[in-house]
């Protein structure tokens, strides 16, 4: 049995490219990696979030993926512009801090667009947003999954200098 790992999964540039119609388009892709990895989670870390609900949310994913989402971030309001910058993150980091006993041995990756979401970028699969999740992206989750299984450390960026910012 493998760890779990958590996938943080933005949608506007991931599934679909931003800006264009949210057909979800790129999702197909991504659950195609998630099937051949079954110790994966989805946390939804996208401003969706905050519009839709996580059911209205979860039912975007194919009915064999949706047990899979294991539900969506907080949203934390930044009390000053320079907060933006890796906002996701924390955000991610405080989910993370109320599911899993020890924060620093999580397992976690993120897919975004948005690279200033992410301070950990050992962590993120950085997609193109005119494009969405691509084959390329595929390969680059799937060499960061396969370091999970293999119990490869992923280093984390000062969790708590993180989570203080919160």
């Amino acid at each position: 049995m493998h760890q779990t790992v958590f996938v943080f999964m933005d949608f506007d540039g991931v599934t679909h490219p931003w800006g264009e119609v949210e057909d979800f388009r790129c999702l197909p892709l991504i659950e195609a990696v998630l099937r051949d990895y079954p110790e994966t989670r989805v946390v939804i870390a996208s401003d969706w979030r905050m519009l839709f609900s996580l059911a209205k949310l979860v039912s975007r994913f194919s009915e064999d993926l949706r047990p899979r989402v294991a539900g969506a971030t907080p949203h934390m309001l930044p009390k000053r512009g320079s907060d933006l910058h890796g906002m996701r993150e924390r955000e991610a980091l405080l989910w993370l801090s109320q599911h899993v006993p020890d924060v620093a041995t999580a397992a976690w990756c993120a897919i975004d667009d948005a690279p200033g979401n992410w301070l950990t970028r050992s962590r993120l699969v950085l997609t193109d947003f005119k494009r969405g999740f691509t084959e390329e992206d595929a390969g680059a989750l799937r060499r960061m999954l396969d370091g999970f299984r293999e119990g490869v450390a992923v280093p984390l960026t000062e969790p708590a200098s993180l989570m203080r910012r919160a």
